[in-house]
């Protein structure tokens, strides 16, 4: 039977406070250990004022306190504006005191956005046409499952969210080095191995030998997927952040793969937006006011706090507004429990995942606690 993981990102609802957004999440938590979901992971996030989920090591500390048997990590770590040492003895912490129960994701999303910016420094004014337009990328269906056009994320890097967060989460002068040179650090400090170019050993303690699973998350075919599968490490896919290019970061990922003692084949987790109900027409309604969240980010504001349906419903929508969101709101599975299920089967069978990941935003509490039950239930019946 395939896994069913959680992705959580404290999602704080208009009207409610981050302290009441990380009660929840621990709740939430405890619900999913006796679920039977296998994973529960913690998103990070930063200066957005509906996510509360910010420190991930810190939430998942108290995650794992307050569960028994589900495996509790990060999805994930942004090593843009950390250290690797930092990470491992974060982690190394967090397995000390839950051993064999903590995942450690890791993703380059701060490296990202540094390029993006570097390639444009301003935004470039129009040049006039000088031939016709290229066509615009057409929505296809493969083996069942919905490729939307792609995204562009890089005129979200020009947004003074984006650069303050940089800012403040960067020492001044401080340069990221290379991915591929941070997770091999990390796994040489995990390892005990870890030498320093002028041959000194480093041995972190807590961290050396700790039994976290470590975990490389991608939206693309890129250097994520790259370095996931030179160094034979499971692969996260984020259909729910980039559903246009999951296919092409599964591809690359499986094409480049080369075996490690932990894992001889390729190991693939896919994650998707979902949110189940008794009924369609709830799930709908409770749906409401995800395409205004999405647009939030998507115009660099920041995830904004989550509204209830009612408020979201009396928003009116221009055609260029739900263009910006199509993407996300036309990928994610909403209805009843058999019909997410199914969508997550065909999700499944069309990018061959081993696991899939789920992630559930709502503005009641006890409309995330009721999606996450149906699911689980529903997964278990069906034996997939």
């Amino acid at each position: 039977m395939t896994r069913l993981s959680i992705l959580d990102l404290s999602p704080i609802s208009a009207g409610s406070t981050p302290r009441e957004a990380l009660r929840n999440t621990v709740d939430l938590a405890r619900r999913a250990d006796d679920a039977g979901y296998h994973r529960y992971w913690l998103a990070e996030h930063h200066l957005t004022p509906g996510v509360a989920s910010s420190a991930p090591a810190v939430l998942i500390g108290a995650v794992a306190a307050a569960t028994s048997r589900i495996r509790v990590g990060s999805g994930a770590v942004q090593l843009g504006h950390q250290t690797p040492l930092t990470v491992v003895e974060q982690f190394g912490t967090l397995d000390a005191l839950h051993p064999g129960r903590i995942d450690l994701g890791l993703g380059r999303s701060g490296q990202r956005a540094r390029e993006l910016r570097a390639a444009r420094p301003e935004p470039a004014a129009p040049e006039p046409a000088t031939s016709e337009p290229a066509a615009p990328v057409a929505a296809r269906t493969v083996r069942g499952l919905l490729i939307p056009p792609p995204f562009s994320f890089a005129g979200l890097v020009h947004s003074p969210l984006f650069a303050l967060a940089h800012r403040l989460l960067q020492q001044p002068g401080a340069e990221t080095p290379d991915f591929a040179g941070q997770v091999d650090d990390i796994v040489a400090l995990l390892g005990g191995h870890y030498r320093s170019d002028e041959g000194h050993e480093a041995h972190a303690q807590p961290g050396e030998g700790a039994e976290v699973e470590l975990w490389i998350l991608g939206s693309s075919g890129g250097q994520s997927a790259q370095v996931a599968a030179e160094r034979g490490l499971p692969f996260a896919a984020n259909y729910h952040v980039s559903p246009a290019s999951v296919l092409e970061a599964v591809d690359a990922y499986r094409d480049a793969f080369k075996p490690s003692q932990a894992y001889p084949a390729p190991h693939v987790m896919v994650s998707a937006d979902v949110l189940v109900a008794d009924t369609d027409a709830e799930a709908r309604r409770v749906a409401e006011p995800y395409g205004l969240w999405v647009r939030s980010i998507r115009t660099g504001a920041g995830a904004m706090r989550y509204l209830s349906p009612e408020d979201a419903s009396a928003h009116v929508w221009t055609d260029e507004d739900r263009a910006l969101v199509a993407d996300r709101v036309d990928t994610r599975f909403v209805g009843t429990p058999g019909g997410v299920v199914e969508g997550l089967r065909v999700l499944k069978e069309a990018t061959g995942a081993d696991e899939l990941l789920v992630t559930t935003i709502a503005h009641d509490h006890a409309d995330r606690v009721r999606s996450q039950d149906l699911l689980a239930e529903a997964w278990t019946a069906a034996g997939l």
